[in-house]
C-alpha cells in the first residue's frame, strides 16, 4: 500500500511529494495517521542541503519530526493505547540499555536515533515507531500546538534547566524555540525576561508571546536598558539560543557572578572562548540536548493547561502539497511555526 511523502532523494537541495510504501508496524510498534506536522529548524537545513545535512543525512529519506496524528494500527505487544487514540511521539529513539538509559537520563544516550534524520519520518501520511515513544494527547490540547510539542519540548527543557522564578533571564536568539523559552520563563515566574536577535519579525513575535523586552541588538544597548529593568548585577540565568559567537560573548559578559547558562543553539563554527570569563565569575553551563524522556511531555501539557497560549506562533498553514512555498517562507527568516496539512 503507497502513501504521500515528503523525501530527500538525492543529495541536494530540495524535497520531493513522492508516492512511498506505507510502513507496517511491528510487534512493540503503532502507526500513526499523521493529521498535522510542523516545518522546524532541522527540517530547512536538510531542504537547504547545507554542510550539516551533507555529513548527517542519507537519501532517500522521509523527513519530519514535528506532528500530531492518531493511532491507525497497533502490534500484538503494544498495551495501553488503542485505535483512533490522538497521539505524538517523542522523536528520540534511544537504546534502552546504556547507562544513561537505564538511570533515567535517555536524552544522553550515545545510540540515539532521530526520526526523520536517520530513519523515515513525519512527513507523510503515515508514520510508524516503538509504542514506548508514543504520547498519548489529552483531547483538550489543541492539535496545532501539539503539532510543534517536539520543539516546544526543546524550548521547555531549556528554560526549566534553572530555576527562574523572580530572576532575570537573558534569552539570545528570537526563532521559534527562543520565543517559546521566553513564554515558558514568564509563565514560571521570572522577574525579566529579555530575547534579543537582529530581526524584527522575530522580536515582535518574542513581544506577543510576553517577552518583557524583545531587543534588536543591532541598534540597541542591551546593557544600558538593564538598570531599566531594576537589574544591578547583571543577567541570573542565560539561555543561548542563537548558535551565535557574537551573542553567546554578549551573553556571557552580561551574566552576574554565579550566574547559570544553558546552551541549546548549534554553531557553525568554533565559537573561541575565554575560560577565565568562566572560572572568575563562577559560571555554569549546561549543554542541552533533546527533551527529558519523558518527564518534558508532561511539563509542556501542564503548561499549556494552566494557560500557557502558544497559538500566536503559528503564523502560516499549508496543505502538505504546497510544502515549497512553506519552505520558501521558512527561508526568508520571516515566519514562526508553519503547520502543514496531512489529513483530510
Amino acid at each position: 500500500m503507497l502513501m504521500d511523502a515528503l523525501v530527500k532523494v538525492a543529495a541536494a537541495p530540495g524535497l520531493a511529494l513522492k508516492q512511498v510504501e506505507r510502513p507496517k508496524p511491528g510487534p512493540d510498534e503503532v502507526l500513526i495517521k499523521v493529521h498535522k506536522t510542523a516545518i522546524c529548524g532541522t527540517d530547512l537545513h536538510i531542504y537547504n542541503w547545507d554542510a550539516w545535512s551533507q555529513r548527517t543525512i542519507k537519501p532517500p529519506l522521509v523527513i519530519g519530526h514535528e506532528y500530531v496524528g492518531e493511532i491507525a494500527e497497533m502490534g500484538y505487544q503494544v498495551k495501553h493505547f488503542e485505535i483512533g487514540q490522538t497521539v505524538s511521539g517523542e522523536g528520540h529513539l534511544v537504546c534502552g540499555q546504556c547507562r544513561n538509559c537505564r538511570a533515567g537520563r535517555a536524552q544522553w544516550c550515545a545510540q540515539t536515533q532521530g526520526v526523520g534524520v536517520n530513519r523515515d519520518g513525519a512527513f507523510a501520511q503515515y508514520l510508524c515507531i516503538p509504542a514506548s515513544n508514543c504520547i498519548p494527547i489529552s483531547p483538550d490540547l489543541d492539535e496545532e500546538v501539539v503539532a510543534f510539542f517536539d520543539a516546544f519540548g526543546n524550548a521547555t527543557h531549556t528554560a526549566l534547566m534553572f530555576d527562574v522564578v523572580g530572576e532575570d533571564v537573558l534569552i539570545t536568539g528570537a526563532g521559534p524555540i527562543g520565543v517559546m523559552a521566553a513564554a515558558i520563563c514568564r509563565h514560571n515566574g521570572a522577574r525579566n525576561v529579555v530575547i534579543t536577535d537582529i530581526k524584527d519579525y522575530r522580536l515582535d513575535l518574542a513581544r506577543k508571546l510576553d517577552a518583557t523586552r524583545a531587543v534588536n541588538v543591532a541598534r540597541e544597548d542591551l546593557a544600558a536598558l538593564m538598570p531599566h529593568m531594576n537589574m544591578v548585577e547583571g543577567f541570573d540565568v542565560g539561555l543561548e539560543m542563537s548558535g551565535a559567537e557574537t551573542a553567546l560573548h554578549q551573553m556571557l559578559e552580561l551574566m552576574r557572578n554565579g550566574g547559570q547558562v544553558a546552551l541549546l543553539g548549534l554553531f557553525g563554527r568554533k565559537p573561541a572562548m575565554d575560560l577565565d570569563r568562566f572560572i572568575f565569575k563562577g559560571l555554569t553551563l549546561q549543554g542541552i540536548y533533546g527533551r527529558k524522556m519523558y518527564e518534558t511531555w508532561y511539563k509542556m501539557a501542564a503548561m499549556v493547561q494552566s494557560g500557557l497560549d502558544l497559538r500566536p506562533l503559528i503564523t502560516h498553514r499549508f496543505h502538505y502539497t504546497q510544502f515549497e512555498e512553506a519552505f520558501s517562507i521558512m527561508n526568508t527568516g520571516e515566519s514562526g511555526k508553519i503547520i502543514l496539512q496531512w489529513a483530510d
